[in-house]
């Protein structure tokens, strides 16, 4: 788990004496770093009582052509580019904006797999 509250810390270095300690609702969770494999999913639960859906593992992407605007839902390949971590591309992470290569072609991925539960990609020429 991790705390997202603000630093113990200045800019400057110095300390900073706080007034209250920690709250619940500054934790934060570990990421989903999904991986290409068969679909596997985790629903979470957050504040007022709604709930996100952790895509852990996925192998399908819905293709969205541009030029007639037809989505497909496609095999994902391989990833080619990601621009989060250099090293995503040799453990196969998707996350937003990462380039993966599926039947149809190369595609950017524009959904955010470990906060929405889906793979959603724009194919690239």
């Amino acid at each position: 788990m991790r705390w997202q509250g603000n630093s113990r810390r200045n800019v400057s270095g110095g300390k900073v004496i706080s007034a209250r300690g920690k709250r619940r609702f500054e934790l934060g969770r570990e990421s989903a770093e999904t991986r290409i494999d068969e679909i596997k999913r985790k629903n979470i639960h957050t504040c007022g009582g709604n709930r996100k859906v952790r895509l852990l593992q996925c192998n399908v992407a819905n293709v969205t052509n541009p030029k007639d605007g037809k989505t497909v839902a496609v095999s994902i390949d391989d990833v080619l580019e990601n621009d989060a971590n250099k090293h995503y591309i040799r453990r196969d992470i998707l996350t937003k904006g990462s380039v993966i290569k599926t039947s149809l072609g190369t595609a950017k991925e524009t959904s955010r797999p470990g906060q929405e539960g889906v793979v959603n990609a724009v194919l690239i020429e």
